[in-house]
């Protein structure tokens, strides 16, 4: 089955704060506790309108439905949606700098599909065509599978705060980039 991807849209925010938490809900249970999940979902994941804006924040479509979504960036920012406290927008250097691999959600119903794959390939190349030669992702426990298998390297873990003792282990990962 082939998916159709384009860039996000503004007008593409309702249906994706709808597809991150059915993602988060569906596919990451077995990774984290309701309690962490339901945390994550009200201060991390969610929508980052400015990948949307700077045009590197993609969907993946069936029949007009949103089934997957991520992007990259190009700025300091490793993770976290609008509401995240922890967000910086300052522009990376690409001679020195990482690109960000950013925001993966997909529809429970469609993992495992290619979905994950087709996004992060078309992060990829658009990363090099700006001249990125690393990328680094802040991965949830439930991402880096499908990471591993394409070639990022664990860096670090770390736990974000959520608040009431609650965190949210990540994975810091990383990759080189053909030059």
């Amino acid at each position: 089955m082939e998916f159709p991807i384009r860039c996000a849209t503004p007008d593409d925010t309702p249906a994706l704060r709808a597809l991150i938490d059915r993602s988060v809900r569906g596919l990451q249970a077995g990774d984290y506790s309701p309690g962490q999940i339901d945390a994550a979902l009200a201060k991390v994941f969610g929508v980052d309108s400015r990948l949307i804006a700077d045009g590197t924040y993609f969907v993946v479509t069936l029949d007009e439905i949103l089934v997957g979504c991520g992007g990259w960036s190009r700025r300091r920012t490793l993770y976290g949606g609008d509401q995240w406290s922890g967000r910086e927008d300052s522009l990376l250097d690409p001679a020195r700098d990482a690109a960000k691999i950013r925001a993966f959600f997909v529809d429970p119903a469609y993992a495992r599909r290619g979905i994950g794959t087709l996004i992060l390939r078309t992060c990829e190349r658009a990363a090099i065509e700006a001249g990125f030669r690393r990328l680094e992702m802040g991965s949830t426990l439930t991402g880096v599978a499908l990471y591993r298998a394409h070639s990022y390297v664990e860096v670090e873990r770390a736990e974000v705060p959520l608040g009431d003792g609650l965190t949210l282990p990540i994975v810091r990962m990383e990759k080189a980039l053909p030059i």
